[in-house]
């Protein structure tokens, strides 16, 4: 463990009123947010977003967890190292690292957008470390035969879009927004904004769409992992009216889940964590005491 730096004048700590924790690994600073007590819930973050996605459910849930949510390297408060890609690949290898050097087991592992792959993909080499699932809209398996998933990525991660995201933050400046069902206040916008200040800064951003096809076969070897993972519990929470993950996504993780429970987020939009904090704690908190023992 490390000083914390200094708080950055963007983020409201009124907002995000937790105590930050770093971590120096593999050659990254590695900022996390450590609520708590009891079960461990671990929350991980997808494309732009960091921990302060999760700062409601945070707030409601470390009352009866222990609570911990990671930026990867490059994303909200944490920084990366000489020589780091940003691609999902290593940002689930730091996540592993992450868990191996906070010690942590028997975990209760909530993923949404690129947090789905890069979790998953922690889970599925290591299921022993891993209690139940909770799953946001998101997809583990490749891409190139699903055509909303690969027109998005055509799109999004082609070299003018790349250079938009890079030169207006346009993923956050622009789908952010568009990603949730309330307008955001001036500090949820700056929270958002802010760990991307420069054109270098949002590298990390204009790497994920391009990589949702070009990582298949990391991808691949996620998909063979759920197998491993089939017996756990899971808890899939779908946001209604997202556009990037639909009811297809969804009906594949109920086929890769038995034990499984489905909570339709009814209008929800991607960033489901935002639309409807209250509804995603209140089903973790059934889910842990009574988990599915069959299909729902």
């Amino acid at each position: 463990m490390n000083p914390a730096p200094v708080v950055p004048d963007w983020l409201d700590t009124t907002l995000y009123p937790f105590e930050n924790h770093y971590l120096h690994l593999d050659g990254h600073t590695v900022h996390y947010v450590d609520e708590g007590s009891g079960p461990v819930l671990l929350l991980l973050h997808g494309n732009p977003t960091w921990s302060f996605l999760y700062r409601h459910i945070i707030t409601t849930l470390s009352a009866q967890f222990r609570c911990i949510s990671l930026d990867y390297p490059g994303f909200g408060l944490s920084t990366a190292g000489p020589g780091y890609t940003f691609k999902p690949e290593q940002h689930s290898l730091v996540v592993e690292h992450f868990i191996t050097a906070l010690g942590l087991s028997d975990i209760r592992l909530m993923v949404h957008d690129w947090g789905g792959p890069i979790g998953l993909g922690v889970a599925g080499r290591r299921p022993d470390l891993i209690h139940s699932l909770i799953i946001g809209n998101t997809w583990a398996w490749p891409a190139q035969n699903i055509p909303h998933i690969a027109i998005f990525s055509r799109v999004a991660g082609n070299p003018l879009s790349r250079w938009l995201i890079r030169r207006f933050n346009a993923f956050v400046v622009w789908l952010m927004p568009a990603g949730v069902t309330h307008p955001m206040t001036h500090a949820e916008k700056a929270a958002y904004r802010g760990p991307f200040p420069t054109p270098a800064s949002r590298q990390p951003t204009a790497i994920f769409p391009h990589e949702i096809l070009a990582s298949r076969d990391y991808l691949a070897t996620v998909e063979q992992g759920l197998t491993k993972l089939a017996d756990k519990p899971a808890l899939l929470l779908w946001g209604s009216a997202d556009t990037g993950f639909k009811d297809s996504e969804r009906t594949r993780f109920e086929a890769a889940f038995p034990r499984h429970h489905t909570r339709i987020l009814v209008g929800a939009r991607h960033f489901i964590q935002e639309c409807d904090p209250d509804a995603i704690s209140e089903e973790i908190c059934a889910f842990e005491q009574h988990p599915p023992q069959s299909v729902a």
